[in-house]
């Protein structure tokens, strides 16, 4: 049952990186266009204190009025055991230029946290996954995920990626103790919900592999 539900979100999710790849080619040809297209607004769900639907709402007012919605998380390990970090773009609403989880975003409308993940690895980092993310854990909203429920997966994957230009502005290899001692040292170079999501992944892998030093595994 679980694989075949993989395949169908991996399905879906190749269907939603094509229509983000020729969005992205679209939105570089309007550089030439005098009359650009308008672009809609994004339409999320937004949830009770149960992580249940009570209704939709665009990002702007689910940001503006702080209301509870859904988000995902996705750590990309190297077989070395090393995490791949991408740094925010200075575009971006929340966050601009800090670094982040290796793959990270909203849930659309209608769209499950499986299929989302899948869907931000293809669309940030040019990847379609061709094997399950496992499913960590979940965070509950809070300040610090900014009202997100926010499901933790990871996957292990030695590159290459292809890097969101609007979305990303770099991206990197880094060792754990490497990120560890950084977060120690300049915690506000990181976005909140990675810095919640870096603690409570350390605890769960300490917790459910604690004889394994190599995140990655």
């Amino acid at each position: 049952m679980a694989e075949s539900l993989f395949l169908s979100d991996l399905e879906r999710a190749y269907q939603r990186v094509w229509l983000a790849n020729a969005a992205r080619k679209e939105s570089h040809e309007l550089h030439h266009n005098p009359t650009p297209k308008l672009m809609s607004e994004e339409i999320f769900d937004v949830v009770n204190q149960e992580d249940a639907i009570v209704g939709q709402a665009p990002r702007s007012t689910v940001h503006a009025k702080n209301l509870l919605h859904r988000a995902v998380h996705v750590l990309v390990f190297h077989e070395d055991g090393r995490l791949f970090l991408q740094k925010r773009s200075m575009t971006k609403d929340c966050f601009p230029g800090t670094w982040d989880s290796s793959a990270s975003g909203h849930l659309d409308k209608g769209e499950s946290y499986d299929a989302c993940a899948i869907r931000e690895v293809g669309e940030e980092l040019g990847w379609i996954p061709d094997r399950p993310l496992e499913k960590l854990f979940k965070l509950p909203a809070s300040l610090e995920t900014g009202w997100e429920y926010v499901w933790v997966y990871r996957v292990t994957y030695n590159g290459p990626f292809v890097l969101h230009p609007e979305e990303i502005e770099s991206g990197d290899w880094f060792e754990t103790d490497e990120v560890n001692r950084w977060l120690d040292r300049a915690p506000k170079d990181f976005a909140s919900a990675f810095r919640l999501v870096w603690q409570e992944t350390l605890a769960w892998l300490e917790k459910h592999h604690p004889d394994t030093s190599d995140t990655g595994s």
